[in-house]
């Protein structure tokens, strides 16, 4: 143990957004049962870039006993959780599939509400390198988007690669990762990013101004907020960020 500068988070003011997740280069910080934790001392290297992340002001760098920082440990736990979110499992719903809307198990389309294209949806299941990446438009959703919207099929999702995930339980920083390997892709076309409107679902837009950032991307961002009965508070276009 030593005496060093190391984060300190208060969970009573955390509300688990994640935006402090991709700040933290180290993959010190992970969101654990709805609140940021950080998962080891010694991959705290205390110099607080993810203190401006922060909308809650939740995290603070104090000085106390602690683990020293370790570079190989940080840069094991990078490696690791690069494997894991690059590996597809075995499990039959991760195979790639894409389809137009109306050839869904054989249901007209006129009976057929869903607008989706391809599968698997969700963001950790799906590879950079898959074909219906090619040249898309995506729509980036927060899982319960859908789910409070009515109009998610007929007027988000059409035309759209739907990538789902929740900012609150999910690795943030796998996300930005994930994003980032997209970006690099240099054929996509646009981004929607459709959240809802509670506090721990705004990290999802960080994670992909993130991304953005850090691939050097210039592809357009739209920011879809949906309230918790349904409707649609806000749209912005942030393609000027």
């Amino acid at each position: 143990m030593t005496t060093r500068q190391i984060i300190e988070i208060d969970e009573e003011l955390c509300d688990g957004c994640g935006q402090c997740v991709p700040a933290c280069e180290e993959g010190a910080i992970q969101i654990i049962d709805g609140k940021a934790r950080l998962v080891g001392e010694k991959y705290c290297d205390g110099l607080g870039n993810c203190l401006g992340e922060c909308p809650t002001g939740a995290l603070r760098v104090v000085e106390r006993e602690a683990e020293p920082f370790d570079e190989q440990a940080v840069q094991e736990l990078l490696n690791g959780k690069q494997a894991a979110d690059t590996t597809i499992t075995g499990c039959p719903s991760a195979g790639l599939k894409q389809f137009s809307p109306c050839q869904r198990a054989n249901i007209p389309k006129e009976q057929s509400g869903s607008a989706l294209s391809h599968w698997p949806v969700q963001i950790r299941l799906v590879p950079p390198h898959a074909p219906f990446l090619e040249g898309a438009d995506l729509l980036i959703t927060a899982d319960c988007a859908p789910v409070a919207n009515a109009e998610y099929h007929s007027r988000f999702l059409p035309g759209k690669v739907a990538l789902m995930g929740c900012p609150k339980f999910d690795d943030a920083q796998a996300y930005v990762d994930k994003f980032v390997e997209i970006f690099d892709r240099g054929d996509i076309n646009s981004v929607t990013v459709l959240s809802m409107e509670v506090p721990c679902c705004s990290g999802l837009l960080g994670m992909v101004k993130k991304a953005k950032e850090l691939s050097g991307s210039r592809v357009p961002i739209r920011h879809v907020i949906v309230g918790t009965k349904g409707d649609v508070i806000q749209e912005v276009d942030l393609t000027e960020e």
